[in-house]
């Protein structure tokens, strides 16, 4: 008598529970997101003590003040988790949405409407947050959630999956939508990227090894998320005031995300004019500027910058300086070591604004704008799944539109061809 494999037992019942979900009407739907920011609110103790542990052992195995941010979980956080599941209540409901369609010359009418993908996969790293957003996204777009939320944050996810499944029990739908592998490790990382059949759509977030593993070894069809080296370019005819605001609060409102700033690009006629103070302002901020020759000229106690000064997502107080010719040359460096993700100049020059929004390739191009506001929550998503850098149908931060998928209903009376 052959055993069960329990992997799978686990991956076949967030499949049957998603099949059930597609159907769940909007209410319900919207109950259960109601209970799961209840259930956050109620459970603030239990979860900010379970990721005491996950911070603890974080601590011991020296995984850096970048990750340990992006793991803790305190109660203010949790509060907004709480209000980002409640916001994505507020939201319309994708499923059914027409997106296109029209009545043939022979009388049959076809149209095109958003359905879920059927069950999401997520592969993530120390940031228990995302269990939270991508559960919620999953539920109003009608999709199950098998998540593996890794190592460092076991303890974390293991007790918001808990409260998640009983909310949604809570309101008289499958729990077993929401699943953790965590238990599985890597392993089973590795299986649910093999899981065709079981899981729909794959969703790596984290480093960017991570992402490239799961891209190249999964037979899952995966949304790519990337890694964030996002530059601000300072024009010529910036403003001075704007420059400053924009730069320090891409670069230090919080530097362990991906959206926040890594290279600060300055063009040679603003650089006497702006660059000591804004190399003023950031390390007094408490960033360590790296520059190249030109910058260091200007500024005294930079670091001698390299080409691995530009290719680093530093996720830290840390900032590369260049200063660049002209529009041209801000433009080639961005598309030498852009990761995609995120790019922003500040200027006052409109034809260089309306330039640099056309010519930049990433998910999302700024003009006079933090690039901290490259996010779903902020975007009016409510929360997001991730930051997709790939050019499919999702790019950019993702939210409940970007969790489904389409087919065509089509309306006949008989009609044969």
């Amino acid at each position: 008598m052959s055993s069960v494999d329990p992997f799978l037992a686990k991956l076949e019942r967030a499949r049957l529970a998603a099949k059930k979900l597609a159907t769940v009407t909007t209410t319900r739907k919207n109950a259960a997101l109601e209970a799961i920011a209840a259930a956050i609110e109620a459970g603030v103790p239990e979860i900010v003590s379970a990721n005491a542990e996950d911070l603890a052992r974080g601590r011991e195995d020296g995984i850096g003040e970048g990750l340990l941010d992006r793991l803790r979980l305190d109660e203010s956080r949790l509060r907004a988790l709480a209000a980002a599941a409640r916001e994505i209540v507020a939201l319309p409901d994708p499923v059914g949405q027409v997106v296109r369609g029209n009545t043939l010359a022979n009388g049959i009418t076809i149209s095109q409407v958003r359905v879920p993908f059927g069950v999401v996969g997520a592969i993530y790293e120390a940031r228990p947050n995302v269990t939270v957003d991508i559960a919620a996204l999953a539920l109003k777009s009608g999709n199950g959630a098998v998540l593996r939320g890794g190592s460092a944050a076991e303890h974390s996810n293991r007790v918001l999956v808990r409260l998640i499944q009983e909310a949604l029990a809570s309101v008289g739908l499958d729990g077993e939508a929401v699943q953790t592998i965590d238990e599985f490790g890597r392993e089973g990382a590795s299986r649910l990227m093999r899981a065709r059949g079981y899981v729909d759509v794959l969703i790596p977030r984290g480093s960017a090894g991570l992402i490239s593993t799961v891209v190249q070894e999964s037979t899952v069809p995966v949304i790519e998320t990337g890694s964030g080296i996002v530059h601000v370019f300072v024009d010529a005819s910036a403003d001075e005031e704007m420059a400053v605001s924009v730069v320090t609060n891409a670069k230090t409102h919080r530097p362990s995300v991906c959206n926040a700033a890594e290279t600060l690009l300055v063009h040679r006629d603003a650089a006497e004019r702006l660059l000591p103070r804004l190399a003023r302002e950031l390390t007094g901020a408490g960033v360590a500027l790296s520059g190249d020759e030109t910058s260091r000229a200007s500024v005294d106690g930079l670091l001698a910058a390299d080409d691995e000064t530009w290719a680093t997502e530093h996720l830290a107080l840390e900032m590369g300086v260049r200063v660049v010719e002209s529009l041209d040359a801000a433009l080639a460096h961005i598309e030498r070591y852009s990761t995609r993700h995120t790019e922003a100049i500040v200027t006052q020059d409109y034809a260089n604004a309306e330039r640099f929004l056309a010519e930049v390739d990433s998910a999302v191009v700024m003009v006079n704008a933090s690039t901290r506001f490259t996010d779903g929550g902020e975007f009016g998503f409510g929360a997001e799944v991730g930051i997709s850098t790939q050019k499919l149908h999702a790019r950019g931060p993702m939210g409940l539109q970007e969790l489904t998928s389409t087919k065509w209903l089509v309306r006949g009376a008989g009609q044969i061809r």
